[in-house]
């Protein structure tokens, strides 16, 4: 979910597909426009250059706080809602707000659509919400999917966050993505079977992508950044492999399964750039347990969601705020305490990147009889297993993640 994974899985996808090549050469010739101010906005959350992802990890942010109970401050979001061009669209970020967009500006899908996201959770911006999802209804491809910008080819990351835009949103796509995520759905009977390809090879071949394959899952379920737990699978699931198009249920079964197996070893997502040495992707691996809890797999989420738990704190504190609301977006599809993540107080530490919230969500008195009623031999950092009232600067590598698969699996 990461905007910089995002940026490098465009360019690395546009290294091997021809055709999108001259809209990225453009696309990074003008991205970001125009530069950062050398003096960082009051209002904006994190403490690094804001150029490719400031409107993302805003958006990001407050999603996050008001999906824990808690109120932005003023500025903060009004520092989102500034962003926007007149057309309803968002750039990555725009150092001088005031000044018209003129076509220096480069707009993106997945810039718009997390502030979509972020401004209808916050309330207040209606119009700003209609205006941004006319855009990008309007940007929809003709194979029924988004790109990265207007004019791009179509790829699963684009078109997963625009759908979860317009189901915040309470909207529908002039024309149905579906279909095209099942397309870019791995057949069963062949490696890594079940996952979703960023977009196709220039020879037309499909490459698993787990990034790409987290957002398949929540586009083909019509959900958001935020999600709760869906419905228990049934028992004794088989990856369907069928003559006849995929539905989206059984996309996002398919592709859940695939990521289920790709952490079921290590019990998380390894980075797998080209040249360097295999990582531990911590950000693809919040969003691959979103995934999971979404498709109601939450049995198989606890594993990299225990491994995120004992390890991400650290890459959170260096990443900044998208990348804690991620871990808090975890938290919160797993029904767990994002106020003892393994000891961190998630809320506290992303409230800390940026101005004081209005106002923060206490804990009920249920809540606090359950940690009071913890065992004294209990460690600190086990989870409270919790119900949370109300309701893409780091990661490491793209997040490209190859494994065999047998057709028939049992989970």
């Amino acid at each position: 979910m990461n905007v910089l994974r995002r940026s490098a899985a465009v360019l690395a996808a546009t290294a091997v597909i021809g055709a999108a090549a001259p809209a990225m050469t453009a696309l990074a010739a003008d991205a970001p426009s125009p530069s950062a101010s050398a003096v960082l906005p009051s209002g904006l959350y994190g403490s690094t250059d804001p150029r490719y992802d400031g409107v993302w990890r805003q958006s990001l942010a407050l999603l996050a706080q008001r999906t824990v109970g808690v109120t932005p401050a003023g500025k903060a979001v009004d520092w989102l809602a500034g962003q926007q061009c007149a057309n309803g669209s968002f750039a990555a970020f725009r150092a001088e707000p005031t000044a018209a967009c003129d076509a220096k500006v480069t707009v993106d899908t997945n810039s718009t659509a997390a502030a979509v996201q972020a401004l209808k959770a916050v309330g207040g911006h209606d119009d700003a919400v209609r205006k941004a999802v006319t855009w990008l209804k309007a940007r929809q491809n003709k194979d029924g999917g988004w790109g990265y910008a207007a004019g791009m080819p179509s790829d699963t990351n684009s078109t997963g966050v625009v759908v979860g835009a317009l189901t915040a949103a309470d909207e529908s796509a002039d024309r149905t993505p579906y279909g095209l995520l099942a397309t870019w759905s791995i057949p069963c009977d062949q490696d890594s079977g079940g996952g979703l390809a960023y977009q196709p090879g220039k020879d037309g071949k499909l490459s698993a992508n787990a990034d790409a394959t987290a957002a398949g899952v929540l586009g083909a379920l019509g959900k958001g950044f935020v999600t709760t737990a869906g419905k228990a699978p049934v028992e004794g699931y088989v990856c369907a492999n069928s003559d006849k198009a995929l539905t989206p249920a059984e996309v996002a079964r398919n592709g859940a399964a695939y990521l289920a197996d790709a952490m079921s070893g290590q019990g998380h997502l390894v980075s797998a750039l080209a040249g360097a040495k295999p990582q531990p992707d911590y950000g693809n691996t919040a969003d691959a347990v979103v995934a999971l809890a979404a498709q109601g797999w939450t049995a198989q989420a606890k594993k990299p969601y225990a491994w995120l738990e004992a390890h991400a704190t650290p890459w959170a504190k260096q990443s900044g705020p998208a990348a804690y609301a991620e871990l808090v977006f975890a938290a919160h599809a797993m029904g767990a305490d994002p106020r003892d993540f393994g000891g961190t107080n998630l809320v506290t530490a992303l409230n800390a990147t940026g101005p004081a919230p209005a106002a923060a969500a206490q804990h009920t008195e249920e809540q606090q009889g359950k940690k009071s009623g913890q065992k004294s031999g209990q460690k600190s950092g086990t989870s409270v297993w919790w119900i949370v009232g109300t309701g893409l600067v780091a990661g490491v590598g793209i997040g490209f993640l190859f494994s065999g698969r047998r057709k028939q699996r049992q989970l």
